[in-house]
């Protein structure tokens, strides 16, 4: 298996596949039960999971700062989780890692008609978006599945699961005329909350609090407005802002608790002056 690997490193790198062959066959190398890495061999689709997850929210993570040298590095990382998974399947003969790949090329092709058949131009991207969902709806049913919903993955973040069950739901035909009926129902479900916290009851208190970060999301979708990056980017200004206000009081030699309401509030926009300040003085790049 060795000479194998050797002979395709040796190989041209502009030759079409030659990358992947290799990746492949290392893969069968680390997978190999008598000579392979004993934790390659011992892992699973279950344990391997939580990789490909986690691999994911890097890859996020290097697109959001704009490193695209970590970018690379973490897209490998991505593909081989991918990799592994479709070994582990070839060997239990269930799939490989080409039928992957014919399966996804065959899903492109059918569901851009426009671009490698005879199907209508698609004037824009949200058209494409909106054809795309209609082909997958077509898909669904094909395959006799029994509802618009069947098929979202349970394990999705919530706030994306969110999303992705409104729009299923929208292309059925539920959904709000427009944002003002969701903000509407937002508000709504806030008094709902604000009387469930006076009740004292555990439960209600908790269902009130789902069903107003679903209608937070519904809003959001109305808005054009990606929920969960949405939320993503509150954390981190709020983060920000947060660890400078932890470097004001380091300068004074102070606490948290020691800050009246007051001090409190006015640390934080001056926290959210300087940074503010620094963000501009970035983009001029002085």
């Amino acid at each position: 298996m060795t000479q194998t690997i050797s002979s395709l490193s040796a190989d041209s790198e502009s030759e079409p596949g030659t990358g992947i062959r290799r990746l492949l066959t290392i893969m069968r190398c680390l997978r190999d039960p008598e000579t392979g890495c004993p934790w390659d061999i011992e892992q699973d689709f279950d344990s391997i999971a939580p990789h490909m997850i986690e691999e994911a929210y890097e890859v996020l993570d290097a697109i959001q700062t704009r490193d695209h040298v970590q970018l690379r590095s973490e897209l490998g990382d991505l593909l081989l989780q991918v990799v592994f998974l479709s070994r582990i399947a070839e060997e239990s003969e269930q799939f490989d890692f080409q039928s992957v790949v014919e399966s996804l090329t065959t899903k492109l092709v059918r569901r851009h008609p426009h671009v490698f058949a005879d199907g209508a131009p698609v004037a824009s991207a949200r058209a494409q978006v909106e054809n795309w969902e209609l082909h997958k709806s077509r898909e669904r049913r094909q395959n006799c599945r029994a509802s618009e919903l069947d098929g979202i993955a349970a394990a999705l973040p919530a706030l994306m699961r969110a999303d992705k069950v409104q729009q299923r739901a929208s292309g059925a035909g539920y959904d709000f005329a427009d944002e003002k009926a969701a903000i509407t129902s937002a508000r709504l479900e806030l008094c709902e909350l604000i009387e469930a916290s006076e009740s004292g009851d555990p439960q209600a208190r908790e269902e009130e609090i789902g069903d107003l970060l679903f209608s937070v999301v519904n809003v959001a979708r109305h808005l054009d407005v990606d929920a969960e990056t949405a939320l993503r980017n509150a954390i981190d200004k709020f983060s920000a802002r947060f660890r400078k206000v932890e470097e004001l009081l380091n300068e004074t030699d102070s606490r948290f608790d020691d800050l009246c309401d007051a001090r409190r509030d006015e640390l934080w926009e001056l926290a959210k002056s300087e940074l503010a300040v620094d963000s501009q003085s970035r983009s001029r790049g002085t």
